[in-house]
């Protein structure tokens, strides 16, 4: 099983970015997907999470109206639309697929929010 993610840059606060996570190896539209964030020196915060197809979608309140999470089962991909970003958002974001007791993490990718 492989997630990798991309997508992270470094922008102005307001901004936009998408991060993606192309998914391989695993039965797509079975896995729930987390966006999980981690700022060195703190605990991961996980950001949003979106149930298998036809799930539900929780979203931490930090980023609730900002963010949207969003699969293409076609391409196995999952993607983060990130828009009005702020400062605290920057962080190391993981994307991560779970099945029951399986989970899978990707490599993360870096967004830094300038003010």
């Amino acid at each position: 099983v492989q997630l990798q993610a991309s997508g992270g840059g470094s922008v102005q606060a307001g901004a936009s970015l998408r991060l993606v996570c192309v998914a391989s190896g695993l039965a797509f539209s079975d896995y729930t997907f987390d966006w999980v964030r981690q700022v060195p020196g703190k605990e991961r915060e996980i950001v949003v999470v979106e149930g298998r197809s036809g799930g539900s979608t929780y979203y931490a309140d930090s980023v609730k109206e900002r963010f949207a999470i969003s699969r293409d089962n076609a391409k196995s991909t999952v993607y983060l639309q990130m828009n009005s970003l702020k400062p605290e958002d920057t962080a190391v974001y993981y994307c991560a697929a779970h099945d029951g007791p399986l989970k899978y993490w990707g490599q993360g990718t870096l967004v830094t929010v300038s003010s």
